[in-house]
């Protein structure tokens, strides 16, 4: 078996299996436009605010649902089925044949990053359709923030992965970061309308520093080399981090 039918093969099956798991179908690409739909119900949400500069709070709320896609697919999703994965053998079984876990590793990180980005233009499309929110008026520079965002989310998920021997460990791991990420992705409260000292620091994070570029990329700016260098180093950083403590047994 050549190494790209052993790909094709090995994501057809995974696919498969990704698409018999509602909970996480839901998680990954339905929750991020409930979130939306729901605060985009809350009549002040909707109204224009001068605090705001002339936007309204649903308008900052789209990249934020775009980016707790990325959350559930890299953080929650994604490490539970990998140290699964690993805990019970598949990975060291996989070495001795011809299709080498890699294999197995490229197909989840490419369906989750598929997932998630499948979430983000169903937010984008919900935001536009249902409460007149503006699509991105910088394309590239939109697509380009959200790519470094998708890579900065799955790297993140694998060094949780890499650091927890155990499909249960995986999981408390990933509640751990889980809930300082959303802070940082702005959930609770958008990091435009967060103090300015605290935007500083939120936007040296992956998260703050994507919310960032999204927003400015939306309004029709170019998301800014800052916080493009600062979610390419996070990705690069926590990457080499997870390829370092990563075992396959």
């Amino acid at each position: 078996m050549s190494a790209g039918t052993a790909t094709r093969t090995v994501l057809r099956t995974e696919a498969r299996l990704f698409a018999r798991e509602p909970g996480s179908l839901f998680w990954v690409v339905i929750s991020p436009t409930v979130l939306l739909t729901i605060l985009g119900l809350i009549p002040s949400f909707r109204e224009v605010s001068e605090d705001l500069g002339g936007r309204r709070v649903i308008d900052l709320y789209v990249p934020v649902a775009v980016l707790f896609a990325l959350i559930m697919s890299g953080i929650q999703a994604m490490p539970p089925v990998l140290s699964g994965y690993r805990e019970r053998g598949i990975l060291r079984r996989m070495s001795t044949t011809p299709v080498r876990p890699g294999t197995l590793l490229t197909a989840q990180l490419a369906l989750h990053a598929a997932g998630a980005l499948v979430s983000a233009l169903l937010v984008i499309s919900v935001g536009r359709l249902a409460f007149g929110v503006a699509l991105p008026e910088n394309l590239p520079g939109y697509a380009l923030a959200l790519l470094l965002a998708v890579a900065g989310g799955l790297a993140l998920g694998a060094a949780v992965c890499a650091v927890s021997r155990t499909q249960k460990i995986a999981t408390a791991v990933g509640s751990a970061v889980f809930f300082p990420t959303m802070f940082t992705a702005g959930v609770w409260v958008p990091v435009q309308a967060m103090p300015d000292t605290l935007q500083r620091i939120v936007q040296l994070t992956p998260c703050g520093a994507a919310s960032q570029a999204l927003d400015t990329a939306m309004s029709g700016g170019w998301p800014g080399w800052a916080p493009l260098a600062v979610m390419a180093a996070w990705t690069v950083g926590l990457t080499a981090a997870a390829a370092r403590w990563f075992r396959w047994e």
